[in-house]
């Protein structure tokens, strides 16, 4: 059995806002194994923004545990093991496309000439070569999410955590965004995990979890 890179064990989150104290996520506990794809389901403020944060190590929980056996200690997690892709607009604005895409290497102490070789290789893998030199005002938002995608993918990481990644696509676009992502995974043995509205998107995963006021449903551990 391959070594789990997420383990989730009963994990809980409540956030603190004055005196009012917001219950985020109740006793979750799933993992995530090399090579998985698995939509995160629910409505807006069910918690999935939440356990993708507490799994790629953004946030720590209140209760339970979080580890990853396969890929180490919380501090190594990124920006080489684990890479994110948001909703909103994540690329730095004074940076062209292939210096977003470069960066997150740079940071993991890659050199810069094997970094900027990469950063092209995955865009062509994404075909986006032809923007390379563009910077992010200059780019659709199909094309920024995309340049994300290639972000994500460029230091190899062993997982892929995307928060609505389509969440400010119309469906066409979307729908290309996504071909574009799991193309770029075909033979790779990266682990995704989607949080979604998008049913549509959801069906195309190989594993769906659903989550409702916290509570997560469906995770086989």
């Amino acid at each position: 059995m391959p070594e789990l890179l997420v383990d989730v064990q009963n994990a809980g989150k409540i956030y603190t806002r004055g005196e009012v104290q917001e219950i985020a996520l109740v006793s979750a506990t799933c993992s995530v194994k090399p090579g998985d794809q698995i939509a995160l389901v629910g409505p807006s403020g069910s918690g999935k923004s939440t356990l993708l944060h507490l799994m790629g190590g953004l946030d720590q929980p209140t209760s339970g545990t979080i580890s990853w056996p396969g890929l180490g200690t919380c501090e190594t997690l990124r920006p080489r093991k684990i890479s994110f892709i948001f909703q909103m607009q994540s690329l730095l604005p004074p940076l062209t496309v292939v210096e977003n895409v470069e960066l997150p290497l740079l940071l993991g102490h890659v050199g810069v000439t094997k970094a900027r070789k990469t950063a092209l290789e995955t865009l062509n893998r994404v075909r986006l070569n032809n923007i390379a030199n563009k910077l992010p005002e200059e780019l659709s938002g199909g094309q920024a999410q995309r340049v994300a995608v290639a972000r994500a993918l460029a230091s190899r990481p062993q997982l892929i955590l995307a928060d609505e990644p389509t969440g400010q696509l119309d469906h066409p676009t979307a729908q290309h965004l996504f071909d574009v992502l799991l193309d770029s995974l075909e033979g790779l043995d990266i682990a995704l995990v989607v949080a979604t509205h998008d049913q549509a998107i959801a069906e195309r995963m190989k594993t769906i979890w659903q989550m409702h006021h916290g509570v997560l449903e469906g995770a086989v551990c």
